[in-house]
């Protein structure tokens, strides 16, 4: 078995340990850049296939009362699980000739899931007062959650979990659980996306982006190594479109999509201990330790430059 690696996913003496791997990376390009690059330091070539994107919500009405209620000081609580619901809040707050920090009284405090999130708030000027240390999900904030905290503000995806709302529920909270964006197949309306950066940004970095039937047929001839799925939703698309996956291993970011991907049969190699890109790559080697086959190299024919 092979041991703990360090960020880099170098192995010792800077060996690089998962040189000559293909590792298809399920995330739109907007989002992808960090973990691509982390994988190149391991050896691996990484190839993108987006699967899903994000637009804004349809009932903007409901979201836009709760948001005008939030700045007005009508919750105790605003509970943020993504990084996509910082980004559909700040733009309302954007409509309103603000920002997201101005917008927020200073009475309301936040509780986030997720290092990312975090840091996506904090970069905005934002504290974090409540986030779970262990558990990066839904259960591990309500483990530390205080019980019978007033009134919560809970913007979230269209497709999102309600076990979160429920159990803020049963702890005494009073929930006001909204739209704020909805998740749907790549690319998404570019009238309501909210991506701030070109796909062809990703592409001129030199990895090279599939569609759907190209990484399909990558698969089937054996030429890649590991699959990553993000989200739930990501699992139930590669289910979809790439199954059965032969010897390519699905690695999980969070158990919530090792979860959904097991419900689907596909078997889960490896599960990131931790939302973060280090926490991804090491669960990559994980997969492939302690060693792998390196496919033949890939043709033309599948893998393409798309610009």
């Amino acid at each position: 078995m092979m041991g703990r690696r360090s960020a880099r996913g170098e192995g010792p003496h800077g060996l690089r340990v998962l040189e000559g791997a293909r590792v298809l990376v399920t995330r739109s390009p907007d989002r992808a850049g960090v973990l691509l690059a982390a994988l190149r330091e391991t050896g691996a070539e990484p190839l993108l296939l987006p699967l899903i994107d994000f637009e804004r919500a349809r009932d903007l009405h409901s979201l836009e009362v709760a948001f005008d209620a939030l700045g007005a000081g009508a919750y105790t609580w605003l509970v943020i699980s993504s990084v996509t619901t910082v980004q559909a809040l700040e733009e309302l707050a954007r409509e309103r000739g603000s920002t997201l920090s101005r917008w927020l009284p200073g009475s309301v405090q936040v509780a986030t899931i997720g290092p990312a999130t975090r840091r996506e708030l904090e970069l905005r000027g934002i504290t974090v007062d409540l986030a779970p240390a262990r558990l990066q999900s839904g259960v591990g904030l309500l483990d530390i959650w205080p019980r019978g905290q007033g009134s919560v503000f809970l913007p979230q995806a269209d497709i999102a979990d309600s076990r979160l709302a429920e159990g803020l529920e049963s702890l005494g909270a009073r929930v006001q659980a909204v739209t704020a964006y909805h998740t749907v197949d790549y690319p998404a309306d570019p009238a309501r996306s909210f991506s701030p950066e070109p796909a062809s940004a990703v592409v001129q970095a030199g990895t090279e982006v599939l569609t759907p039937a190209e990484a399909k047929a990558e698969l089937d001839a054996g030429r890649l190594h590991a699959v990553v799925a993000a989200s739930p939703s990501a699992a139930r698309r590669i289910h979809a479109g790439l199954s059965p996956l032969g010897e390519c291993r699905f690695v999980a970011i969070g158990r919530s999509t090792a979860a959904e991907a097991k419900s689907l049969g596909l078997p889960v190699a490896a599960v990131a201990e931790e939302p973060t890109t280090s926490g991804l790559v090491s669960a990559v080697i994980q997969a492939l330790a302690p060693g792998h086959s390196t496919p033949p190299p890939a043709t033309e024919t599948y893998v393409k430059d798309r610009t």
